[in-house]
């Protein structure tokens, strides 16, 4: 029969100490929450969030467009659509810019209405940038396991992945700034806290708002009810900006066949047509 008390000293103590270990790390492991996965494929609920692109309502009294004679063919349409060419002027809840920036939008409104798409990265298959692919316009997949979440957008199959093994932004990372730029991310309870950095300067925050290099994006990503994702971010950039510009965008998780699976965008097939 084995008796507890046969043991040397030393070997009791360190079975003991091990013994407690065990039971703070069982402890620790049944009181903490689990992390949620946010794993799926998703669709905008509200993919303008709250602001509108390029512009808002027409101003009250402003006639409908009328429509073509009986038998005639309906006006060509044009190369944006009117909210985004910025003809409409922008909208309340569009981000404030200085003044030098707000003449950068005004030159590109005035280059989308006359109908070129110069300006426009996503008819030139280039990513949407960040925050603006977050839209998530034809929808997202989110690939998330324990140091990395990714997100993939059906759109231009533009991609983000947000690091969450506590790695920093490098010189060499700012010198290199990219589309998605560098996403860290980190978590507060059931909420992904990410801090993005080091975009291109040539993107556009939302619709065509121009930024300058300094713009920096913070969001807070969370399930805001069962399978409806939401993401709150912020926009800070002390050249373009007069102060942040804050908005949400809301998606719902698919839960089956055909609306799980994103299809591939060949975009470049489509360059032919682009001026």
């Amino acid at each position: 029969m084995f008796i507890w008390s046969s043991l040397p000293r030393s070997v009791s103590a360190i079975a003991v100490i091990v013994a407690i270990a065990l039971v703070v790390m069982l402890g620790a492991q049944s009181t903490s929450s689990p992390r949620p996965d946010f794993s799926g494929v998703y669709r905008p609920i509200n993919p303008f969030g709250n602001a509108a692109v390029g512009g808002g309502a027409p101003p009250a009294g402003t006639p409908a467009p009328a429509a073509p004679a009986p038998g005639q063919p309906l006006p060509p349409p044009t190369r944006t659509a009117p909210l985004s060419d910025g003809s409409r002027g922008r909208s309340a809840d569009a981000p404030q810019l200085t003044p030098t920036y707000l003449a950068k939008w005004q030159a590109i409104s005035k280059s989308r209405i006359a109908g070129s798409s110069e300006s426009d990265k996503v008819a030139q298959c280039l990513p949407p940038g960040m925050p603006l692919m977050m839209s998530m316009f034809y929808g997202m997949e989110v690939m998330q396991t324990r140091d990395k979440i990714t997100f993939f957008s059906e759109l231009n199959d533009a991609l983000r992945r947000v690091y969450l093994d506590g790695r920093k932004p490098t010189p060499a990372i700012f010198d290199d700034p990219t589309y998605a730029g560098f996403s860290t991310g980190s978590w507060e309870g059931d909420t992904l806290v990410v801090d993005t950095v080091a975009l291109r300067d040539d993107t556009y925050i939302e619709g065509f708002t121009p930024h300058s290099e300094q713009m920096t994006v913070h969001e807070r990503i969370r399930f805001a009810s069962p399978g409806v994702l939401e993401d709150r971010i912020v926009v800070s950039d002390p050249k373009a900006l007069v102060k942040p510009w804050q908005t949400v965008k809301t998606y719902r998780k698919m839960t089956g066949p055909p609306d799980d699976q994103l299809r591939e965008f060949a975009c470049a097939e489509g360059l032919g047509h682009v001026r």
